[in-house]
């Protein structure tokens, strides 16, 4: 047994939790409408700007900087957030009940980002005169590898999705109106609730998390490498991809933690906590100080070497042209979540860690500016080592729309999936309750949590 406390305690009947859920995913209020349509007439506008960058096809990558740096947004935080719920459900972590669905839930904007990767792929050039790490068997070897991936990253995802809320779709059958009903119905058939199902679902959704994190490592080790180093002659970074991947870890962390912020305001106080943020918050401090390492290991590779090749990266990527994106970079995505969290007073709040993820997760929209629109920015990938360093790229009227386009898009996808799937898992809170009795210790109550099943 074990013991937790200064927690809040959800003492509420188990199916009136479950009515409660169930009933906010069948109701739609008006400001939903609203919010939908405003994000709907942004997706619109960024569709917009999409066709005024590519009115004349997709031959020239160098028009779609802005593009690619919505894309590569999305990979980081949006599908990196579902990584928590996995992780911390690996190890067992009861708190991380309430944050499970809404940090699944960011798979269907994965389906989204899956849409936003084809012109892209379309626009990136082939292999022939430039490096790249693929064994060169033929000329467009990357969009094979790098489509591949991408898929099963999303496909993978979808299916966790799937399977970790079927028994809440089976208890929405009939609690939701009109055609979410139908579907629902045929999403659910099959599922009684037996043991064996159960044991079948908790191995299931193990395999399947432990997929989705390969496919997310693998996939960012390609999509940096094809589409960013790869088109900047002479950029040679091991580390890199690796630090890529991180980001995505730390940026999916902060996205949950905003998330929960937004939820908890939204009318979900009851479940969700101050101990979820003081919990996630630590765990946001170790990747911000693991962001960091990595990036100065990474950096001090071109910093000592000092050849006429690593200058001018430095100049590039760090220094000179896109110097801006790098400082807001360093400063908010760090610096900011560094000195906000270092305080345990800050950590064991609700503002405090939510402040420090909405940093992080502007300040990594500003790297992948740095990275992705850098990288696209140079027309002939092909060569050794840059012969000038190309100008900044700054937004025009047509990018700004598109950026605007694709984070509405995102979020348009994921309301729409919560009035189809409970934001909370209503089977996991359920669960949760079985497993743990409230206690009165001397003036304070506690909660002692058994042990769960293997």
């Amino acid at each position: 047994m074990s013991s937790e406390h200064n927690i809040e305690i959800l003492e509420s009947p188990p199916q009136q939790i479950g009515d409660d859920l169930i009933g906010r995913t069948a109701a739609i209020s008006t400001r939903f409408w609203i919010i939908c349509l405003g994000l709907a007439v942004l997706l619109l506008l960024g569709i917009v700007g999409f066709v005024v960058r590519t009115s004349n096809g997709y031959s020239d990558h160098t028009q779609l900087g802005y593009y690619a740096t919505v894309f590569a947004y999305l990979l980081t935080a949006a599908q990196g957030a579902p990584i928590v719920a996995i992780a911390l459900r690996a190890i067992k972590a009861e708190w991380r009940r309430p944050l499970s669905r809404a940090a699944q839930l960011f798979t269907v904007v994965g389906l989204f980002n899956l849409i936003l990767y084809i012109p892209l792929m379309l626009a990136l050039p082939s292999t022939d005169g430039r490096n790249t790490i693929w064994v060169n068997w033929h000329p467009h070897s990357p969009h094979v590898y790098d489509t591949l991936s991408m898929i099963g990253l999303v496909v993978c995802g979808i299916a966790l999705l799937y399977v970790s809320a079927l028994p809440d779709i089976h208890a929405a059958v009939g609690k939701l109106p009109g055609i979410r009903n139908k579907i629902l119905k045929s999403l659910s058939r099959g599922w009684t609730g037996s043991s064996s199902q159960w044991r079948f679902h908790r191995a299931v959704i193990g395999i399947l998390g432990g997929l989705y994190f390969m496919f997310f490592v693998f996939v960012h080790f390609t999509i940096s490498s094809d589409f960013a180093m790869s088109l900047v002659p002479g950029w040679k970074d091991a580390i890199f991809p690796a630090w890529h991947a991180l980001s995505g870890l730390q940026s999916g962390v902060a996205l949950v933690m905003v998330t929960l912020f937004i939820l908890r305001i939204a009318g979900y106080k009851e479940y969700i906590g101050v101990n979820q943020f003081w919990s996630l918050s630590k765990i946001m401090l170790a990747l911000t100080l693991l962001w960091a390492y990595f990036w100065f290991a990474g950096f001090l590779t071109f910093w000592y070497g000092r050849m006429p090749i690593e200058l001018k990266l430095i100049r590039f990527l760090f220094v000179e042209t896109y110097r801006w994106p790098f400082v807001l970079a360093i400063m908010l995505t760090f610096g900011v979540p560094f000195l906000l969290l270092l305080w345990n007073g800050i950590r064991k709040s609700v503002w405090g860690p939510s402040l420090a993820a909405l940093s992080i997760l502007i300040g990594t929209f500003f790297d992948r500016i740095r990275i992705y629109v850098a990288s696209t920015s140079i027309k002939d990938p092909t060569g050794h080592e840059l012969e000038s360093l190309p100008p900044a790229v700054l937004p025009q009227v047509a990018d700004i729309l598109i950026i605007l386009g694709g984070l509405g898009g995102a979020l348009l996808v994921y309301l729409i999936a919560t009035k189809f799937i409970p934001v909370l898992s209503v089977w996991e809170t359920k669960e949760g309750l079985l497993y743990q009795v409230v206690k009165p210790v001397l003036k304070s109550r506690y909660i002692v949590l058994g042990k769960t099943p293997e």
